[in-house]
């Protein structure tokens, strides 16, 4: 049986996106305590795949996830999950808003619930865990009154929580986004895919970013995401991460790839898989159904082939 290692402990929104999907699911899972721990895991052949938070619609990039991928180790992504993330305010059973004096949570969760925070829960400390479960099951084993945490409601019944406070994120479309990485392999295109890739240029001259976008635009590839990250070498010295539309598969990305690698100091291939998204499943139906169709009508004109009429 495959492993899947995932940002742990038992409770987190990492592992209610995992359970979603049902091959996952069925592998031997392992928890661990920071996204560093599941993604050298996989490099080192402990897991076979692993499962990350990588983007919030809310603060944006999980750096650590990305910075991993791009600079630490050599894995590529197989695949990404959309969750929709709702933060439950957790304490011990009859606990009260108004005694609350310290919140434990992943700093990732309460970027999210920064509102929530600062206007009902102005007095209290905000502490760092490595998890939103590590959170709860911090404030569910310690059990000391006044102290509540950020997390799911499946974390509070884990540990012996309760609700003080439901949806207290800012925003009511709060999603993340979750990658799952393997050490190898890249899946098969389904007509609704997704890559990414970082660009690193050989110098930071005016219109080397313009240079770059021109190729996708040149070929009426649309870009989902565009961030630069600095790459840790000097002040001022950055890479693009970029994701597209398309997969490697695909002719044209290809020769996109192909001209950037040629033209720039490196390009870093970080996958090519399949799109999240709710209308994912209906778009490649749909592209399937028109590729039968394509190929059906390609056989019927080969089928006539013979010698040419006198």
């Amino acid at each position: 049986m495959s492993k899947v290692g995932f940002l742990g402990p038992p409770g987190t929104f990492t592992e209610e996106a995992l359970l979603s999907q049902e091959d996952l699911a069925a592998a031997e899972l392992v928890s661990m305590d920071t996204v560093p721990d599941v993604l050298a895991a996989v490099r080192d052949g402990d897991v076979d795949v692993g499962f990350v938070p990588i983007e919030n619609s809310i603060e944006g990039t999980v750096n650590v996830t990305l910075d991993s991928l791009v600079f630490e180790h050599s894995l590529l992504i197989q695949r990404e999950v959309v969750l929709a993330v709702h933060m439950q305010l957790l304490g011990l059973p009859g606990a009260t808003l108004d005694g609350v004096r310290v919140v434990v949570s992943f700093p990732f969760a309460a970027a999210q619930c920064r509102g929530f925070l600062s206007n009902r829960l102005p007095q209290a400390d905000v502490v760092a865990a490595n998890s939103t479960a590590d959170a709860v099951r911090r404030v569910g084993e310690d059990r000391v009154e006044g102290t509540a945490a950020l997390g799911t409601t499946l974390a509070g019944r884990l540990y012996g929580l309760e609700p003080i406070a439901t949806e207290v994120e800012d925003h009511p479309d709060n999603t993340t986004r979750f990658v799952a990485v393997a050490r190898a392999g890249i899946p098969m295109p389904t007509g609704h895919d997704r890559t990414s890739i970082a660009c690193f240029q050989h110098s930071d001259r005016p219109g080397s970013l313009h240079a770059i976008l021109g190729q996708f635009s040149a070929r009426n590839i649309n870009l989902t995401k565009l961030e630069s990250r600095p790459t840790k070498r000097a002040l001022g010295d950055y890479c693009f991460i970029i994701d597209l539309e398309g997969h490697i598969d695909d002719e044209v990305v290809a020769d996109c790839l192909r001209d950037l690698h040629a033209q720039l100091k490196d390009v870093k291939f970080l996958g090519s898989y399949p799109a999240a998204g709710e209308h994912g499943p209906v778009i490649r139906r749909r592209v399937e159904a028109a590729w039968k169709a394509a190929d059906e009508w390609v056989e019927s004109l080969r089928a006539q082939v013979g010698p040419a009429s006198p």
